[in-house]
C-alpha cells in the first residue's frame, strides 16, 4: 500500500517542520496579518467541516501593492473570483457538496487559500476538467487556474505553465480485494490493466509493465468500475488518486510497492500570463507558515487515518522553472 512510501517521507517532514523557515503559527490557529501589515479580514467560507474552515479562513491575505503588482492576480481580484478547474468527486482532493456547492480536499483547499490570498475571502468558480480538457481550458482562459492533481511533464508544458509543484505521488496498482494473483508490478504481465486514457499512468505502464494490455479509459470512476466489475484485472495511477477508491469502497485494495517515476503535480497556468511567479510566492508563503502542513492533515491525513506527513517537493523542482 501507499503506507511503505509515506512512511520513507516521514523523517524529511520531520526536517521540515525544523528548518523550512516555518515563520509563523499553522493557518488553523488564526488570521495572520496580510502581506506588508495590517490585520488580515474575517473569512466567510463555509463548508460545515469547522477545522477545514478554520484553515481557509485563516489564510493569509495579499496587500493591495502585492496583487496590483500582478496583472493576473489584479484581473482576478476585479473579477471578484478565481475560476478553477477541477474535480468533483476525488475524495481527498476536491469532493463538491451538492447542498452547500462548495467542494473539500487538499487541492480545493489550496485553491481556496489562493483564492483568499488575492481576493480577502475564498471566493472560487469551480469547472469541472478531464485530462483531455484542461490545457484547453487555460489556454482559453476559461478558468485562471487547474488544481486537479495535474501532472508536470514536459509535452504539457509545451502549452501551459505550471506553478509549484505542491505535491509529489508514484503509480500504484489496485486490485479486487479477493485478488490474490497481483502483488507487484511484475503481476501486470499478460493481465488487463486500465488507466485514465492521456495520463502518465499510460506511459509508466509502457515502461514499467510492457506485457500488460492497457485499457485506456476515460476518468478515475470509469477505471475503478472496470476493476469492480471484472473488465480489467487492475488500475495503475497515481497512488494519491488510488487512496481515493479505498475511503469510498470497501471492494479493493492497493497492493505491492509504488513504482515509476515520481509524479509532480502542479497548478496549471495560462503560458502568456504572469501567474506562475505570483502563485510560486504565495505556495511558498503557505509552505513555510504550516498551512500546507495543516490542510494535508485536516484533508488526507484524516480521511486516510495516517499521520505520517509527506514533505511539500521543492518549487521549479520539475523542469517548470
Amino acid at each position: 500500500m501507499l503506507v511503505p512510501t509515506i512512511r520513507k517521507l516521514a523523517l524529511a517532514a520531520a526536517a521540515l517542520a525544523l528548518v523550512a523557515g516555518c515563520s509563523g503559527a499553522p493557518a488553523s490557529s488564526g488570521s495572520p496579518a496580510p502581506t506588508g501589515g495590517g490585520e488580515a479580514p474575517a473569512g466567510t467560507f463555509d463548508s460545515g467541516n469547522a477545522d477545514y474552515d478554520a484553515i481557509i479562513n485563516g489564510g493569509s491575505v495579499a496587500d493591495a501593492a502585492t496583487v496590483d503588482g500582478n496583472e493576473w492576480a489584479k484581473a482576478v481580484k476585479a473579477a471578484g473570483v478565481l475560476k478553477v478547474g477541477g474535480t468533483e468527486t476525488s475524495n481527498l482532493f476536491s469532493l463538491l457538496d451538492p447542498t452547500t456547492g462548495l467542494a473539500v480536499g487538499f487541492d480545493a483547499g489550496l485553491s481556496q487559500l489562493l483564492s483568499r490570498y488575492i481576493l480577502g475571502d475564498a471566493k472560487t468558480e469551480l469547472t469541472q476538467v478531464t485530462v483531455d480538457t484542461r490545457e484547453d481550458l487555460l489556454v482559453n482562459n476559461q478558468v485562471d487556474v487547474v488544481f486537479a492533481t495535474y501532472s508536470i511533464t514536459p509535452k504539457r508544458l509545451e502549452r501551459i505553465n505550471f506553478a509549484g509543484p505542491y505535491y509529489q505521488s508514484q503509480a500504484a496498482i489496485l486490485v479486487k480485494k479477493d485478488n490474490t494473483t497481483i502483488n507487484s508490478v511484475a503481476d501486470l504481465a499478460g493481465k488487463t490493466v486500465a488507466t485514465q486514457a492521456s495520463s502518465t499512468g499510460v506511459t509508466v505502464l509502457e515502461s514499467e509493465a510492457p506485457e500488460a494490455k492497457i485499457l485506456e479509459l476515460p476518468d478515475h470512476t470509469q477505471a475503478l468500475t472496470a476493476v469492480q466489475q471484472g473488465r480489467a484485472d487492475a488500475y495503475v495511477i497515481d497512488q494519491a488518486l488510488l487512496l481515493n477508491a479505498l475511503v469510498a469502497n470497501d471492494d479493493v485494495k492497493i497492493v505491492g510497492e509504488p513504482f515509476g517515476p515520481v509524479d509532480a503535480y502542479g497548478i496549471g497556468v495560462n503560458k502568456e500570463a504572469d501567474a506562475k511567479a505570483f502563485i510560486d510566492a504565495w505556495l511558498q508563503t503557505v509552505i513555510d507558515d504550516g498551512t500546507w502542513l495543516e490542510l494535508w492533515k485536516a484533508t488526507i491525513g484524516a480521511k486516510t487515518g495516517t499521520d505520517v506527513v509527506p514533505t511539500p517537493p521543492a518549487i521549479n523542482s520539475a523542469g517548470n522553472a
